[in-house]
């Protein structure tokens, strides 16, 4: 007995009673397409498996032990994929622009003024009110013997003799206290220990200052957001002299000091090293009756993490004394910086005045 191989028949037959109507079978090509199954000779199709197997041939015919050819697979053409292939190519990694140096001169800015804020200030009324101060040499009676020199960094003491129109050593920066460690912004002598730091001699050579100078710093709350193409800095403040308050830029650094005429021309000093460098030359800024908006086109593409890098030497405080910071911006949120930053003293405050001992919130 052989196998016949002819499609849906299967069966087995004696080739000596083989004859042209032996076998019943499909002569055409199964097909399978939008989930119907059939054959292309009679077009017979169904959805179920079982009953497309099922289907009878639509051809009679002698049986045939042949198997028929597997149909040919198509060959892989290479040359055809390497065609197809696709390459991609990427832009190469730009290195970043060097920073320049802090020291580079400033580019003062000529800030739009806001009608409201121009007329507010035009027609404020501040009173001239002020004590004449006393030039040195003259009226030093006034000066007990044994007052000591409010220069930071200076031991010496009035005495009423020609001594104390000699040189006095002193430091002009402010003191710093990061980390454990003490030092002057000025001259940068880092020391752990306290007293040393206090016997540091001054850095710069001047007179003696013996009546302490009374300056009123005004704390005013700041913020910043930033596009892809600028950073824009907000400082909240009201009342401030569009005139005589100063906004200047360099690369890396920014520089700004508003000047409130109402509370005894107190000073907004604020100068931070920029977390990117900026465009000078496109650097704008806005004046409201509310507030400063200072906008600081990026010279490279990215975003900044920070605004400032770190916080440049400043002459205003983050923290005083309350009774010379008022509030300027007229809320009751309390000023916050938006990085940490390390703590910094106005120059107003003489550190012989403070208690040897180390205080405990200064590290």
């Amino acid at each position: 007995m052989l196998q016949c191989y002819n499609r849906g028949c299967g069966q087995l037959f004696d080739e000596a009673a083989n004859n042209d109507e032996s076998c019943r079978h499909h002569p055409g090509e199964p097909f399978f397409h939008d989930a119907y199954k059939g054959w292309s000779c009679c077009h017979k199709k169904s959805v179920d498996f079982t009953e497309f197997l099922n289907i009878k041939g639509c051809t009679l015919a002698k049986h045939s032990n042949v198997k028929p050819p597997e149909p040919e697979k198509p060959t892989k053409d290479d040359s055809n994929e390497a065609k197809d292939e696709v390459i991609v190519v990427r832009a190469p990694i730009r290195e970043a622009m060097r920073r320049p140096p802090l020291e580079t001169p400033f580019r003062v800015l000529q800030p739009t003024v806001a009608a409201a804020l121009k007329e507010t200030i035009d027609t404020l009324k501040v009173s001239s009110a002020a004590p004449a101060a006393t030039p040195f040499g003259e009226a030093s009676d006034a000066i007990a013997v044994g007052t000591s020199c409010k220069n930071n960094g200076c031991s010496h003491s009035f005495t009423g003799t020609d001594s104390d129109n000699g040189q006095c050593a002193y430091h002009p920066g402010v003191p710093i206290f990061h980390e454990g460690m003490k030092f002057w912004s000025c001259c940068q002598k880092r020391t752990s220990d306290f007293a040393q730091f206090m016997a540091q001699r001054g850095c710069v050579n001047g007179q003696h200052k013996w009546v302490k100078e009374t300056r009123k710093v005004v704390q005013c709350r700041y913020d910043w957001h930033q596009t892809a193409t600028n950073v824009v800095v907000a400082i909240y403040a009201k009342k401030y002299h569009y005139a005589q308050s100063v906004i200047e830029v360099n690369p890396i650094r920014l520089h700004v000091k508003l000047v409130f005429p109402e509370q005894e021309n107190a000073t907004f000093d604020i100068d931070l090293e920029l977390g990117g460098i900026v465009n000078v030359d496109k650097a704008s800024a806005y004046m409201y009756g509310t507030k400063v908006e200072i906008t600081l086109p990026k010279l490279e593409a990215g975003s900044w993490s920070k605004l400032n890098f770190k916080r440049a030497t400043m002459p205003a405080a983050k923290k005083t004394i309350a009774a010379e910071v008022p509030k300027n911006d007229e809320s009751d949120e309390e000023f916050f910086d938006l990085d940490d930053i390390e703590p910094v003293y106005t120059h107003g405050l003489k550190l012989s005045d403070m208690s040897l001992q180390q205080p405990n919130n200064l590290d």
